[in-house]
């Protein structure tokens, strides 16, 4: 061990500190495991607190009738019947106890006059079964979960690129790491492992993920520890990202300006969602919407800029002032317009990823003992549409079970296996990037990767633009050998900039792979040259390698919970 490197030791290491990751984390340190979650960015600025939504629950104190089985009903229709049913149940089942979790922790709802939650309608559901805080409820979750694990004294790590899992004949035992600050390396043994650092949006143009997160991290670093990937094609794009400034390119314009009113019209003028669907207009769903405002941009009427007109004007300035401030004072913000006066120019921007490392439903572990995969680095709850309100439910019920499940598995083993070489091979790994000298730039590799994306992996795609993306990848690929990771007075970002563009490269080859292998048109999956659902594919895709896609078939929906997936009725309610 050379001096830059620093040895830890503890029983659960959980890899990601936003809200699935501290949940898990809390769980562990509520049962007396020693744990410690390590993080990129300060865990009170993780991207869990860019959610705005809610959180949904089937508490049935605002539609008595409402129960976890119809929320379950509600989640396998929106997800064209891709979600494990399993899955589903387990966080619908769980999703009452998740919320009393919180008021526990001292979250603070919004509530009725009767001092009840509340809860609101929102995507596809049939009751209202979603609580909010504001419409900033993703902060004031991971405000929570801070205060809460705090108290705890649980050991957060901010700054921490980990680049490598540490694993011994498929069982891990830990990872290998620096901070991004002064370079001191991290050797973190763990009996058990938890990746909870995100899904891998940030590989588009147009991302609502900030700059340098959700790169596809957990999908790197779970594929070469010998993982496979489930639906990494499976993407959710959201209508309405912000197109200016580039450095803000993909910022989210909530969706409560459509729900509020606002009209989408095209370069031409035209509210054109009346193509589309026209007895939903602007309160259609997010798939449906982002497909409406492509299709207005590639057939030529899209705005000089690539894109089209969100106008809320009309609406009373009390209205905007009162039910949209974030938006108001956003655009305020990053373009210097009043959107009391002035259209919002957007385009699609790539959100969520439904897709993510495989695990099993009963405690997200994965093909590796001892690593578990949860939030958005994990898959089989959204298939190919996520129903608005369910990613925050599901990282606070698989935090807690596979919290429990970690517990369970660090009393009962009875050694840790260790191995030298896999500790070598990781930092041998570092420094050979750390020492690259080459003639090209990690991040205009990196822009090339989204170019390409963007290009041939985005609302649409067909086979002959995913068969050209994979081989710009190729080249792309290739071109990576050669970067020049130069350290300077600012830390070592450079080099933490070089594995995200390794993790952006994976996910990207996992991404195009699956997509082509998917023929047909399945919610957000459009494939202009299959623009139908095949029956045959209504399964779900494993990745396991470059070229390597399987099918895995879907366990039957319970007769119990398949009776109550009906039409559901769009009055008064923004889908997504």
């Amino acid at each position: 061990m050379t001096n830059s490197e620093r040895l830890i030791s503890t029983c659960v290491l959980v890899i990601g500190t936003g809200g699935s990751g501290l949940r898990a984390a809390i769980e562990l340190a509520e049962r007396g495991i020693d744990v410690i979650a390590v993080g990129k960015r300060p865990a009170a600025d993780a991207h869990t607190s860019l959610a705005a939504g809610g959180i949904n629950a089937a508490l049935a104190t605002m539609d008595r009738e409402d129960t976890w089985q119809q929320h379950a009903a509600d989640t396998l229709k929106e997800s064209h019947l891709l979600a494990n049913p399993r899955t589903v149940q387990i966080v619908t089942e769980g999703a009452a106890g998740a919320l009393y979790d919180l008021q526990r922790y001292g979250m603070r709802f919004a509530r009725e006059q009767n001092g009840e939650i509340s809860l609101r309608y929102f995507g596809a559901h049939t009751f209202r079964r979603t609580a909010f805080a504001g419409d900033y409820t993703g902060l004031e979750l991971q405000r929570t979960l801070v205060r809460r694990a705090t108290h705890l004294q649980i050991p957060m790590l901010d700054s921490i690129c980990i680049t490598k899992l540490l694993v011994h004949k498929s069982v891990v035992f830990g990872a290998y790491g620096f901070d991004m600050r002064d370079g001191v390396r991290h050797v973190i043994h763990a009996d058990a492992v938890i990746l909870a650092s995100g899904g891998h949006t940030r590989i588009w143009r147009r991302s609502s993920s900030r700059r340098d997160e959700n790169t596809g991290d957990s999908f790197r670093l779970a594929a070469e520890a010998g993982c496979r990937l489930r639906d990494p094609e499976l993407v959710q794009f959201h209508p309405s990202g912000l197109i200016e400034p580039g450095n803000a390119a993909g910022t989210l314009v909530s969706e409560a300006a459509r729900g509020e009113g606002g009209i989408l019209r095209n370069a031409l003028g035209e509210r054109f969602m009346s193509r589309y669907d026209a007895k939903r207009m602007e309160l259609s769903t997010r798939d449906r919407v982002s497909l409406a405002c492509y299709t207005e941009i590639k057939e030529g009427r899209g705005t000089p800029n690539g894109g089209v007109l969100l106008d809320v004007s009309h609406l009373p300035r009390k209205t905007i002032m009162e039910r949209l401030p974030r938006v108001y004072q956003t655009l305020l913000e990053l373009q210097m317009l009043d959107i009391t006066s002035t259209p919002i120019e957007i385009a699609p921007t790539a959100h969520y990823s439904m897709g993510g490392v495989w695990v099993r439903p009963d405690d997200h572990s994965t093909d590796v003992e001892g690593l578990y995969a949860i939030g958005e680095a994990s898959s089989g709850l959204h298939g190919a549409n996520r129903l608005g309100g369910n990613s925050l439910i599901e990282l606070l019920v698989y935090g807690r079970i596979v919290g429990e499940a970690t517990a369970e598995y660090s009393k009962r083993l009875k050694a840790q296996q260790r191995s030298a070489s896999a500790w070598e091979e990781a930092r041998n790994e570092v420094d050979l990037v750390l020492l690259a000298d080459g003639s090209e730039n990690v991040r205009f590799l990196q822009r090339s990767v989204r170019d390409i994306m963007t290009e041939h992996a985005g609302v649409v795609r067909d086979e002959t633009g995913l068969r050209s993306g994979l081989a710009k990848l190729k080249e792309v690929e290739a071109r990576s050998v050669e970067v020049g990771v130069h350290p300077d007075f600012a830390g070592f970002q450079g080099l933490a900039h070089a594995f995200d563009l390794k993790a952006s490269l994976l996910s990207a080859r996992a991404t195009l792979d699956a997509a082509l292998e998917r023929r047909e048109t399945r919610g957000c999956h459009n494939r202009a040259d299959y623009p139908d659902a095949d029956p045959s594919l209504q399964v779900n895709l494993i990745w396991s390698g470059p070229g390597r896609v399987d099918r895995e078939a879907i366990p039957q929906v319970p007769d119990s919970i398949a009776t109550l997936m009906g039409e559901v009725s769009t009055i008064g309610k923004l889908l997504e």
